[in-house]
């Protein structure tokens, strides 16, 4: 029996030997084209041009609202800019700072900024989490004291400070008439007094920031998992233990943030205290920056107001490198 094989002969335009082809000679049709490549050539350029065209609109308020400003204020706090349409800025170097450096009532601001930041963000974090921790639970209308507890994260700092100077006022404010009616005294002016303006005005901050704080653990607890309390339960852990080996592992993360950011914010506030008490009395609420708004609003002083404005930025910068440097630790060690 005989086997025929047949081979076909290559035609003038194939490749012999199965060779790719190059210049159009066989092959791949395109010829420098690598197998598997797909989309056009231009396709990773494109999609980068079209990445910044959809970032710009958000991106382009922020240099011009937030980067634009900060800048000029830098270059600013290097010259003796005050008011006066007629006066003309002169650049002065370091001479803005080396005046804070000797400017008492500057550090004592500072002073009383850390301590009204302080004095805000820690009591404000211990009630949150005892809050959230309460909202977590199967409670009845839960619903509704979750809605009541935002409440004062609704309102503006503006109406949050008159409605609390109508909670303090000497004459008429509820919190003297609850004193008088439990027989505790005539009350005082709580606002204007030396020893308790501050302290009064600490109470608000902690009221007005604790519902962004309880949300934010609130979220935490949720999603931490059940089964984890319901083993450590079935181990003979009690409230507190399971509470530090299993709910406070889940939210440290979150709490680490929200701490964070609330020191930065209550370092930063202006317009509660504004309202409350315009830094009075005798400058014992006078926090960093409402010393630099009346540098620069009532005495015109724009060049020193920005020098101080890049000290509580550079302070500002310092805290939140040591929060990201936490926060990558605490990932290397995970």
């Amino acid at each position: 029996m005989t086997s025929v094989t047949a081979v076909k002969r290559s035609g003038p335009d194939e490749p012999r030997g199965g060779r790719p082809g190059r210049g159009g000679r066989g092959g791949s049709p395109t010829g420098s084209r690598r197998p598997g490549a797909s989309g056009p050539p231009g396709g990773k350029a494109f999609g980068g041009r079209a990445a910044w065209f959809l970032v710009l609109p958000a991106l382009l308020p922020i240099l011009v609202l937030s980067v634009g400003p900060l800048l000029y204020g830098i270059a600013l706090a290097f010259t003796d800019a005050q008011s006066g349409r007629t006066r003309s800025t002169q650049w002065i170097g370091t001479l803005n700072f080396q005046d804070l450096l000797h400017d008492t009532l500057f550090w004592d601001s500072f002073r009383i900024g850390l301590i009204w930041a302080a004095g805000v963000t820690i009591p404000q974090f211990l009630l949150a989490l005892g809050l959230a921790l309460l909202l977590n639970q199967n409670l009845r209308m839960r619903w509704l004291a979750r809605a009541l507890a935002i409440i004062p994260w609704a309102m503006p700092e503006v109406v949050v400070g008159i409605m609390w100077r109508l909670v303090y006022n000497p004459d008429a404010g509820i919190l003297n008439e609850t004193v008088r009616d439990l027989g505790l005294g005539d009350g005082r002016d709580w606002l204007t007094g030396l020893a308790t303006a501050l302290p009064a005005v600490i109470l608000v901050g902690i009221w007005a920031g604790m519902p962004q704080t309880t949300v934010a653990l609130l979220a935490g607890l949720q999603n931490t998992p059940r089964e984890l309390h319901e083993a450590a339960a079935l181990d003979g852990a009690g409230a507190w233990r399971r509470f530090r080996t299993v709910t406070w592992p889940a939210i440290k993360p979150i709490a680490l943030a929200i701490s964070a950011l609330n020191l930065i914010w209550n370092f930063n506030s202006f317009a509660l205290v504004y309202v409350l008490t315009s830094g009075g009395p005798g400058g014992r609420t006078r926090l960093p920056m409402l010393f630099a708004y009346e540098e620069a609003f009532r005495y015109g002083q724009f060049g020193y107001a920005a020098a101080m404005g890049c000290v509580m930025v550079a302070v500002i910068s310092v805290l939140l490198a040591l929060y990201l440097v936490g926060r990558l630790r605490g990932g290397e060690d995970r």
